[in-house]
This record gives C-alpha cells, structure tokens and sequence, in this order.
C-alpha cells in the first residue's frame, strides 16, 4: 500500500493528498482520522482521479461523521451542484455560490466540512476557490482583534442573494424570508482553541453599527481575507474529490455557463460546534 502524503497548495489553505486509491477509502481503517487532521491542518483537501461513485462518496463520509440527508431516492445523502433545473430544483439560488460563503450560517450549527467530486465540469469556469478564515483572524492588528471580538452580525439567506438578485418579486422576497435571520458573532472561537472570521455573502449587517459603516468593516476584512495570494482555486477535472472545512474556510464557485453540463455530488457532514 503507498504511503500517503500531503503537498501544500497554498501558504494559507488548500494540500494535495497523494498515494490514496479507491479501495482505501472504505478498506483503510486509518485513514478517516488522519483525513480529519489534515483538514483540520490544511482546510481544504484535495483528491485526484479518484472517479467515486455516489455510493462510495456516502461510505467515505459516513466514516468521517454524521452526513445530512438532503431527499429521497436511492441516495439521498447527495445533493446535486447544477444550474440545470432538470437535475437540481434549486438551481436558480446555486447562483448565489459565486461569492464568498460559510455554509450554513443561517442554522445555529453550520455543517462541519462538505465532499464535493465532480461528475461533468465546465468548458470554461466553475473552478472553485478556497479561503482560509482562520488566516483572516490571524492576519488581524491587535487592535483589529479586540474590535472584532466585541461584535456580533446578522446573517440572512436574502442577503446572499441580493447579491445575484436585487430587484426580487414579493414572491421571491418571501421566500427568501422564511429561511429566519441568525446573529452570530464575528469571531468564531473554536473548541480547538482557534479562532476564524464569520464572513461572506449572508452577512448582513453589523449589530449596533450604522449600516454603511459595518458595510464597510464586513467588505473590507472580506476583501483583506480574500486577496490573490490567499486563495487557492481548485480547477475541476471529472473523477477529482475535494473535502473542505467549512467552519474554517470560505469557499465560492467560479461563473459558469448555465447550459454547462458542470455536475457535482456533494455529501455535508453536519456541524457539532455553534459558532461562539
């Protein structure tokens, strides 16, 4: 059996694994706890050629903890990431996973840490870019620290996505509505002992701030959190698996076309720690 390693992608955030097979995905007993480390160390993680199919993309992550379950049918551990309404009924509100997010922030937990592997990718675009939060925080002035430590924000589900339809019909808008707005504090203080900016496209508005003023403050550690060398963007080929820690990266899908046959089956491993 090859030994398996990981090579950084990115200073911040992302590492390759490298000597992983099929079979060891179910058949290696080790490897679901050092999978979990090396997220934990790196964030996001990211499998080549491996060519799963829905079955084996549950096993694996019903290894790795609790996986939510999204509908019916034979498999419905998988969501369907697709602007193709033929294949996902929500397609059209996918759109709002081109800007920067946290899944999960209108819930009081957010899910732990999402697999994503690809089934059909994009001609052009539809890579997807990772984040490090805990950077972000790290990254802070002292002073910047202590300010963020003191506040608190609203997130909503219509925030994100004004932010790819801001004339919406009343139906629209009450839709949106009947997701409930979550307050959340700015820094998420981990049971690991670290700590990570809650940020991205369901942020609202900052408590007991003006809103042009915490407008600002939330672009502005976004755009800090977010810069070139921070990133690392994942270019998809059929057969790759990506598994990312939601609760300390930021994530979005690059544009896409909407006639793109781009098909991704995602598994979400459900959260245990409130964001506090």
């Amino acid at each position: 059996m090859p030994v398996i390693t990981t090579e950084k992608l990115n200073e911040n955030v992302g590492a390759q694994v490298v000597g992983v097979e099929l079979d060891q995905l179910l058949n290696d007993s080790s490897l679901p706890a050092w999978t979990l480390e090396v997220l934990e160390a790196h964030g996001a993680l990211v499998f080549r050629d491996l060519h799963i199919d829905d079955a084996v993309q549950i096993a694996f992550s019903k290894l790795l903890g609790q996986v939510e379950v999204f509908g019916k049918g034979v498999h419905p551990e998988i969501f369907r990431v697709t602007l193709d309404p033929a294949k996902n009924p929500m397609a059209s509100y996918l759109r709002g996973t081109f800007d920067w997010h946290i899944d999960g922030c209108t819930d009081d937990i957010p899910i732990m840490a999402t697999v994503l592997s690809a089934h059909a990718v994009a001609v052009s675009g539809g890579e997807t870019e990772f984040a490090s939060t805990y950077a972000a925080y790290d990254g802070l002035t002292d002073e910047e620290k202590e300010l963020c430590l003191t506040l608190r924000v609203v997130h909503t589900f219509e925030a994100a996505q004004r932010l790819v339809n801001n004339d919406p019909s009343p139906r629209e808008l009450e839709v949106w509505r009947t997701r409930p707005a979550k307050e959340h504090p700015l820094v998420w203080s981990h049971a690991s002992g670290r700590r990570s900016l809650v940020l991205g496209a369901t942020a609202s508005h900052v408590v007991g701030m003006e809103p042009e003023a915490g407008r600002t403050l939330l672009n502005g550690l976004l755009a800090r959190s977010t810069t070139a060398d921070r990133i690392y963007r994942h270019e998809w080929a059929v057969g790759d698996m990506v598994i990312w820690d939601n609760r300390g990266v930021l994530h979005r899908a690059c544009p896409y076309d909407p006639s793109s046959p781009r098909d991704m089956h995602r598994t979400t491993l459900h959260g245990d720690e409130p964001i506090q």
